[in-house]
């Protein structure tokens, strides 16, 4: 069954337009304070508060469709794609997956151009952001294979600490999975999941990344979804996420 936003009494407007999928919340107060927002004609300000039902709220010349579903997707992310919705540098990118989709979607976080695997979709702004906030240490499982063959010291580094923009990681767990002569493959757990945190910490231990996919998020898997395809999650998928994340 879709998930929809029941939405019966004023709520502010920047929650208005990220259920909408215009975009997050914090991207919605810039928007406002941009003065880009009216509501019923008027230039909304910061603090506003809308009726979904019956105020007419606009984005510059857009008007923003009331009770907009909420759709929340996974995509087996190929490599070679980009996390973006549009690429000035005519890159491909993953909104050609969502080409045919009636409802504005974008992704949850993001992977790298070379990196593939699990990628969440929706147009939920509150739940994107709850998803990508480093404090609620969601699980992110990854299979990584390197070269040349790990040791037991690289090993001590990808499990350290790593300082990312002025700040500490919280130390990844690490698992071998596979060794040959001239390379190694691994399983790397993560709980934040940083700016290429998997790629910084290899580049550390003077490792380099051949290959990097995203397994699981949450209880979330990624099952037999083939790169390229998608597929709705489903009520319940979205309920673990929401209480994962600290969402509801």
């Amino acid at each position: 069954m879709p998930v929809y936003s029941v939405m019966n009494e004023k709520i502010r407007l920047q929650k208005f337009l990220a259920e909408a999928g215009v975009a997050s919340r914090r991207k919605a107060e810039e928007l406002i304070a941009a003065g880009k927002v009216r509501v019923n004609g008027a230039v909304a300000e910061l603090g506003a508060k809308v009726d979904p039902v019956h105020d007419t709220v606009t984005v510059g010349a857009k008007k923003i469709r009331r009770g907009t579903k909420l759709v929340y997707y996974m995509l087996n992310k190929p490599r070679g794609y980009v996390t973006t919705m549009s690429d000035e540098k005519d890159r491909k990118c993953v909104a050609e997956f969502f080409q045919n989709e009636d409802v504005r979607v974008y992704p949850v976080g993001r992977l790298d151009r070379d990196s593939e695997g699990l990628l969440l979709f929706t147009n939920d702004g509150e739940f994107a952001n709850a998803m990508m906030h480093p404090s609620h240490h969601i699980r992110k499982v990854y299979r990584v294979s390197v070269r040349p063959a790990i040791t037991d010291a690289q090993i001590t580094v990808l499990t350290s600490q790593l300082m990312i923009d002025g700040r500490l990681t919280m130390p990844a767990e690490v698992r071998v999975i596979g060794k040959e002569s001239e390379k190694s493959i691994l399983e790397i757990v993560l709980f934040e999941g940083r700016n290429r945190q998997i790629r910084r910490l290899c580049e550390e231990a003077g490792l380099e990344t051949i290959r990097l996919k995203r397994l699981s998020l949450g209880q979330l898997s990624l099952g037999r979804l083939k790169p390229g395809e998608y597929r709705e999650l489903t009520p319940q998928e979205v309920a673990l996420l929401k209480r994962e994340s600290g969402s509801y």
